[in-house]
């Protein structure tokens, strides 16, 4: 039985949908160009070329080569054992010696998304308060 590789689109679908990213929140982070259908279409394509495959990783905000070396497999094997001890962790096999935390890069965005609020915030009052004395002269 020949062993079922995921294709490119399908490894951002899975992460997308890991991530709780919506098609049509990835579609606003790609550009005023894209929509959820034409999210849907890359999701489909086996291979996608290398300028928006970062395009898109970035957008998810995750290194491309987790989305390049995600294997459902090891994933799911991972996930299905309630125990880790150190022979299952040693047993992982990390091309890449960075290690990546998904719940520290959702509350880096989160913060990132906080400190933007807190400046449009400040942007507004501070326009409002310059539209007051226009309206006063």
């Amino acid at each position: 039985m020949a062993e079922h590789t995921i294709h490119q689109g399908e490894k951002i679908k899975r992460f997308r949908e890991m991530l709780g990213v919506k098609q049509d929140a990835l579609a606003m982070e790609l550009g005023d160009d894209w929509n959820q259908r034409k999210v849907s279409m890359l999701e489909a394509k086996a291979e996608i070329e290398p300028a928006l495959f970062e395009k898109v990783a970035k957008a998810l905000k995750v290194p491309k080569e987790a989305i390049e070396n995600f294997d459902t497999k090891e994933a799911v094997n991972i996930f299905s054992h309630n125990s880790y001890d150190s022979s299952t962790i040693n047993s992982y096999n990390c091309s890449n010696t960075q290690i990546f935390n998904p719940i520290e890069e959702i509350l880096k965005i989160y913060k990132e998304k906080e400190a933007l609020c807190e400046r449009m915030l400040k942007d507004k009052d501070e326009m409002i308060a310059r539209l007051e004395k226009l309206l006063e002269k």
